[in-house]
């Protein structure tokens, strides 16, 4: 399942982002070739009124001039008197010559067709002359040309003069652009794509982990709900055809097995409040010496049965009040104790301490029972998780630690576990 929400998503991701990559890249690239082109048909305007000034200045237009002005610009000059062709235009190879004959009559029939043409009008000392640019597409070559026409006009003749520009270089530059974009925009999307799988697979990896645990916590709490159910209903069949005075001794058993489903399923609620952030912490005042006093009260009978000296340090002067919860701190600090008593072995110590090191309170948990192994402390705090062994009870389902790190954490605080000189363990809470 996760593999196709994984691709799912990394297809989605590389779409959504190649789409709007593409699309920036057309907007550039309308935006840059709209430039071009006007950038262009401007340089082409200014050239038209640099040649129409040259024209007014002179009083005779040699071949010479006209080769050169064809050569530096890469344009091409048709120029007629009245009408007739000047004999430059008919110096070419008969190939050549008819294309431009073809060309000539092209960019005429362009420009009487152009009704909407910025004309532009200087009178000189003899003549009026005027010009105006267009462009247009050769039908015979499907090339496109800036156009320019200028007439210059006197009593006695009208001298006109088109100057075609072929556009083929600036398409060339325009398609090798597109090609470059094309190139790179291929690359990104294939980056993308790599990127987007990593990427989904590391957002999918906590999701998938969780439903792993999930799945961990159904499998491990049906195990754990299987044993004392079991046994209930093996006691209520025996029940029936026991005489009276056993049937105490199941009733017992039932009543027992009872609590401790009552007490896991207390357990799993707690735990499932904080998977839903609806964890009940209510911050008031706290005076965390006198809940270690009451937990070190409530808990010396039950040490004293194992034959644990249990003993409590407290700071010489009074502790200031922590902002924390009572009920729920008292919750973790028995749950320590619980733990430290159960795992100790008889005339074992636990030491129970409180103290405070600039703005942090510490609660400190100590015994000189069997210890924790480094790599047990990795999961010490995972959900019925038990280190195997001595450490496996009935009366332990592997969730007190769990909530204790639960509660702690949504105080801001932080739980860990140390080794002890000499052999145990050291569970510290820090507020």
């Amino acid at each position: 399942m996760f593999q196709k929400v994984h691709l799912r998503l990394t297809l989605l991701c590389t779409g959504i982002t190649a789409i709007i990559m593409i699309i920036m890249s057309f907007c550039y690239l309308y935006v840059s070739e709209t430039g071009l082109y006007r950038n262009q048909f401007q340089a082409f305007k200014n050239d038209m009124n640099t040649i129409s000034t040259n024209l007014e200045q002179q009083t005779v237009i040699s071949m010479e001039w006209l080769s050169k002005m064809e050569a530096q610009g890469n344009y091409l000059f048709f120029v007629l008197d009245n009408g007739t062709p000047f004999l430059f235009n008919q110096l070419n190879d008969p190939k050549e010559n008819s294309s431009r004959d073809i060309l000539l009559q092209e960019s005429r029939d362009a420009y009487t067709s152009q009704s909407d043409l910025e004309v532009s009008t200087r009178t000189g000392v003899f003549t009026t002359i005027t010009h105006c640019e267009y462009e247009f597409t050769s039908p015979s070559t499907e090339t496109k040309y800036y156009g320019s026409v200028i007439r210059m006009g006197s009593p006695d003749s009208t001298l006109e003069v088109i100057v075609l520009s072929s556009l083929l270089n600036l398409e060339n530059q325009i398609r090798e652009q597109r090609l470059r974009f094309l190139l790179i925009d291929v690359a990104a999307v294939l980056l993308l794509s790599i990127f987007s799988w990593f990427f989904t697979g590391k957002l999918l990896k906590p999701i998938v982990e969780n439903q792993k645990k999930q799945a961990l916590f159904i499998a491990s709490a049906s195990h754990e709900l299987r044993t004392p159910l079991s046994v209930i209903l093996s006691a209520a069949e025996c029940c029936k055809s026991a005489p009276p005075e056993r049937r105490d001794g199941f009733l017992k058993t039932i009543c027992q097995e009872g609590l401790r489903v009552s007490s896991l399923v207390s357990d799993m609620l707690t735990l499932s409040q904080s998977d839903n952030q609806r964890f009940p912490i209510r911050m008031e005042p706290t005076e965390l010496d006198t809940l270690l006093m009451n937990s070190y009260e409530a808990f010396q009978p039950l040490a004293q049965e194992k034959s644990i000296s249990l003993s409590i340090e407290l700071p010489e002067g009074a502790l200031p009040a922590c902002p924390a919860d009572p009920e729920r701190i008292s919750q973790v600090i028995s749950i320590l104790i619980h733990n430290a008593i159960s795992y100790t072995p008889e005339h074992g110590k636990i030491t129970l301490s409180v103290s405070k090191h600039k703005e942090r309170f510490h609660i400190s948990v100590t015994d000189n029972g069997i210890g924790i192994s480094d790599e047990d402390k990795k999961k010490i705090f995972d959900r019925f998780y038990r280190v195997e062994k001595s450490r496996s009870t009935k009366d332990h389902f592997g969730l007190g630690l769990s909530i204790a790190y639960e509660i702690v954490k949504a105080h801001g605080g932080n739980i860990q576990v140390s080794d002890v000189l000499g052999g145990g363990s050291c569970f510290t809470v820090v507020l």
